[in-house]
């Protein structure tokens, strides 16, 4: 546990240290993610808890080779956990999350944590929500082949390239296709189900990579995709700018990602347009669920009201305690909500997707134990989140909640 508090001791004074040799915030809040993915228990707090499965790395195998590697080359990874029984022939492949790098200053930065380096990854994690082998505890998947792919290329999986002379490897696309033929050798190509799902980061990457995950299966898999928190909005910060529209612009130009992105989007928008869900969704053929807070707390802490659209700090109170949001800071919010419902309207009509909109400050539902599956988690009209994806998966069935705007859900676990 000393060790854990020693991390996060850290990651606080990296956050709020002056410059001194270390970066500022302004500049590190382009690329820092809340996502829930980058702090994992030890294995002697889980034990000291309710029992809960660890799972082993796996490092890809001649990853130089295959261009399988994190941004300072080191081969990428995933922990992958049998199924059994009549889960056997399941398999759930979940991207992790971790923001993205758009220079070389916050790419260097990552390649000190694990969102850029395996030497910095976990040895071993606990798999917890989805990742669960627990019936109690994730009813639906518990039994299936579970994969959590290790997210250290800060482009969504996306990028094919190299800065040579900052010693970057931008490999997000290879370590994809590599985890991808690793797990299809490994049984996965006689699958009967499966389920691509994403935290984040990962969230926008299931949304990018869910047509070819099925188009790898056979004909005859019934192939769904789940995207947790990953409906990155296009949105107006409090300055009036966009800010995560220029980190989206500054992450393509600087990882050479447009050539990856989909042609469809292409021929109608620009690269930057095409990063965002808003604009991809509608495309994309495989049944897909989009999971989501309409408060989603990385988008209100790092775009809507991050330090370079609120220079002067009126909003920090705010957004770090909602309660002491004034009116004016709650209707900002409520249209930011207004706005994603509206961007969903096209989306939730096709019958073959789902939506989950809960009116929670929070980011990533996915992989907690406390928002998947427990006794007091979240849920829309009560439903649980992990019984809504999974009436949606097995078409058992409703799929489409809207949660009522904020103050009205009593059940959310709200990170502000």
């Amino acid at each position: 546990m000393k060790k854990l508090l020693w991390s996060l001791t850290l990651f606080g004074v990296f956050l709020i240290l002056p410059v001194n040799g270390v970066m500022e915030y302004d500049k590190m809040e382009k690329f820092t993610d809340f996502n829930g993915t980058n702090v994992y228990q030890t294995e002697n707090d889980v034990n000291s808890k309710a029992k809960v499965t660890m799972v082993g790395l796996t490092l890809i195998k001649n990853a130089a080779l295959r261009s399988a590697v994190c941004l300072d080359g080191s081969p990428a990874g995933y922990h992958f956990h049998p199924g059994s029984g009549s889960g056997a022939k399941n398999w759930l492949v979940h991207l992790e999350g971790g923001g993205w790098c758009s220079d070389t200053e916050s790419c260097e930065y990552s390649k000190r944590t694990s969102h850029g380096s395996s030497k910095h990854m976990e040895k071993k994690i606990p798999f917890t929500g989805i990742l669960s082998d627990k019936a109690s505890e994730n009813p639906d998947f518990y039994n299936w082949n579970r994969v959590k792919v290790r997210y250290c290329d800060g482009g969504s999986f996306m990028g094919d390239n190299e800065n040579k002379d900052a010693k970057l490897q931008f490999r997000g696309k290879p370590i994809w296709t590599s985890v991808m033929t690793d797990l299809l050798g490994n049984g996965m190509e006689h699958a009967k189900q499966g389920l691509l799902s994403g935290c984040s980061a990962g969230g926008l990457a299931a949304i990018f990579q869910c047509d070819d995950f099925k188009s790898s299966l056979l004909s005859s898999t019934r192939v769904k995709c789940l995207s947790d928190a990953g409906f990155f909005v296009d949105a107006t910060d409090v300055s009036g700018d966009r800010s995560l529209r220029q980190l989206y612009t500054d992450v393509i130009e600087f990882q050479s990602i447009t050539n990856n992105l989909p042609n469809d989007c292409l021929n109608r928008l620009n690269p930057t347009s095409c990063f965002f869900p808003q604009n991809l969704i509608n495309q994309v053929k495989a049944p897909l669920f989009i999971l989501n807070a309409a408060y989603d707390s990385w988008q209100i802490q790092e775009s809507l009201t991050s330090k370079s659209a609120d220079p002067t700090g009126s909003w920090a109170d705010c957004t770090f305690n909602i309660a002491k949001c004034n009116e004016s800071q709650i209707k900002f919010f409520q249209e930011f909500r207004t706005h994603m419902v509206n961007l969903l309207g096209g989306f939730k009509e096709q019958r073959k997707n789902g939506v989950f909109l809960n009116s929670c400050f929070s980011h990533c539902q996915t992989e907690s134990h406390d928002t998947w599956y427990s006794k007091n988690s979240p849920s829309v009209k009560n439903k649980r989140i992990a019984v809504a994806v999974g009436d949606w998966f097995f078409e058992r069935g409703g799929a489409k909640f809207i949660d009522c705007p904020y103050p009205c859900d009593k059940t959310c676990r709200n990170l502000i």
